[in-house]
């Protein structure tokens, strides 16, 4: 590691073996916006052997601090070298293993954030990004059999990824338009679902609609 790289964001691996009491006290008290990831107790070495229970933790400075710095705040964690970050994102999808599916999936409702950290403010989006997300949410809603859309986006806000939450908020018309739909056809009869949760017509005699 170059001594003299500066970075905002860095990361380290964190081992609670060796860590003190407090470490995450300290990290909070220390004022930078920052992560922690589920306990990885369940990852693998190549061998099959388990490895040490870690957590991994990303660390945003206000602006580019030195490595020297960033380490001498990981020694007093009793820790090893901190890395500096190029993709926030991608590392954070890595404290679940979301796109490792060969590993362990941790779940990502157990990740933890410190002062104002959020991801979304590192996301940048792709359409095609949204579109597959917008695919999952609309599975949601007719798994689950929603109508209305206080329920479905209290779901997202306490289920899933802020970056679900983002697209189901921002999408207000067409997702509440589509529950509308749902609800108006429930109500009046015309509608009703299949077995696999989409809905269908119906006509009078109360078979489906080819």
């Amino acid at each position: 590691m170059q001594k003299n790289v500066k970075k905002r964001n860095w990361a380290f691996v964190l081992y609670p073996e060796s860590a003190p009491q407090d470490w995450k006290e300290q990290l909070q008290l220390s004022g930078l916006a920052g992560a922690i990831s589920p306990l990885h107790d369940k990852d693998v070495n190549p061998t099959g052997e388990p490895k040490k229970p870690h957590y991994h933790v990303i660390l945003v400075y206000g602006s580019p601090t030195t490595y020297n710095n960033v380490k001498a705040f990981t020694d007093k964690l009793n820790q090893p070298i901190p890395q500096p970050l190029e993709q926030v994102r991608g590392y954070y999808r890595y404290f679940t293993h979301k796109d490792n599916p060969e590993k362990y999936q941790y779940n990502e409702q157990y990740i933890q954030t410190l002062n104002g950290f959020d991801i979304s403010d590192f996301v940048e989006i792709t359409k095609s990004e949204v579109n597959a997300m917008k695919d999952e949410l609309l599975l949601i809603i007719k798994q689950k059999d929603y109508l209305e859309y206080c329920d479905f986006i209290d779901f997202v806000q306490d289920n899933m990824d802020k970056a679900y939450f983002d697209v189901a908020s921002s999408h207000t018309i067409f997702f509440n338009t589509y529950l509308k739909s749902r609800r108006y056809g429930k109500r009046d009869g015309t509608a009703r679902t299949d077995g696999n949760g989409r809905w269908v017509l119906i006509d009078e005699n109360g078979e489906v609609k080819e």
